[in-house]
């Protein structure tokens, strides 16, 4: 079972050259839960990478960069659907939590999969949620040590 989900924003720094700082973290992040077999990611994840590597990126990845780099992590990693459950959990998540619908449903696959921890940037650092806890591996406070072996 993973440990670890991570979000978009991990993933498309560890192909943004015009943040070298974050795209170096980003990497190595990605490095250790690879090594550490302790990562995953959600199908909702995969597809916003591709979109934002290849529209928001500068330079952008070609549509086939992108693919080899979505084949290589379907390989590697546990991917995760998005059900009809995660999509109501999600809901519950935006009412009583106040999350943004996306981040909500991020939260709802962690949730309902077990796995305790999502990396993002996109919430507070050891904000936890009924057992899911997000942190930002992104910061340079953060111990990437937290992540495993690697």
């Amino acid at each position: 079972m993973a440990t670890f989900l991570v979000d978009t924003n991990v993933l498309v720094y560890a192909y943004d050259p015009r943040e070298p700082d974050r795209q170096a973290r980003a990497a190595a992040c990605l490095r250790r839960l690879v090594a550490s077999r302790q990562g995953a990611l959600s199908a909702q994840v995969l597809s916003e990478f591709f979109w934002v590597a290849t529209r928001r990126l500068d330079p952008p990845l070609s549509v086939p960069q992108a693919e080899r780099s979505l084949t290589n992590y379907l390989r590697s990693w546990p991917v995760y659907p998005i059900t009809g459950q995660a999509v109501l959990e999600a809901v519950r998540g935006v009412q009583q939590y106040r999350f943004a619908y996306w981040d909500a449903l991020i939260w709802a696959v962690a949730k309902l999969n077990g796995v305790l921890t999502i990396l993002t940037e996109d919430q507070p650092s050891s904000r936890l949620i009924e057992g899911v806890r997000f942190l930002n591996p992104l910061h340079q406070a953060f111990d990437l040590a937290q992540l495993g072996w690697g």
